[in-house]
C-alpha cells in the first residue's frame, strides 16, 4: 500500500499534500475517537464500576470545549450516590 503511493507521489507530486492531508485527517480523527472511548461516560466493564459518572467532580470540565461554563466555580447539587 505504501509502496504504491510512494511511486504515485514519484509520478505526479501533486499528490503529494493531498496524502500528507488525508494522513492527517485521519490520525486526528483517530485520536479523537481514542479520546472519546477514554470519557468518564463510557463503561467497559459493568462489574467493576457501572456508572462511573457518579464519581465525577462537579468542577471536572468533561467537554472539549466549554465556552460560558466557569468548571471551577461549580457546586455540587444534589445526593452521593
Amino acid at each position: 500500500m505504501f509502496r504504491v503511493v510512494a511511486e504515485h507521489a514519484k509520478r505526479h507530486p501533486g499528490l503529494i499534500p493531498q496524502f500528507f492531508f488525508i494522513c492527517l485527517g485521519m490520525g486526528g480523527a483517530s485520536l479523537y475517537l481514542i479520546r472519546l472511548a477514554r470519557g468518564p461516560h463510557v463503561t467497559w466493564n459493568k462489574t467493576d464500576n457501572p456508572e462511573p459518572w457518579n464519581n465525577l467532580d462537579p468542577t471536572y470540565q468533561y467537554k472539549f470545549v466549554a465556552i460560558t461554563t466557569d468548571y471551577k466555580n461549580l457546586k455540587k447539587e444534589g445526593p452521593d450516590f
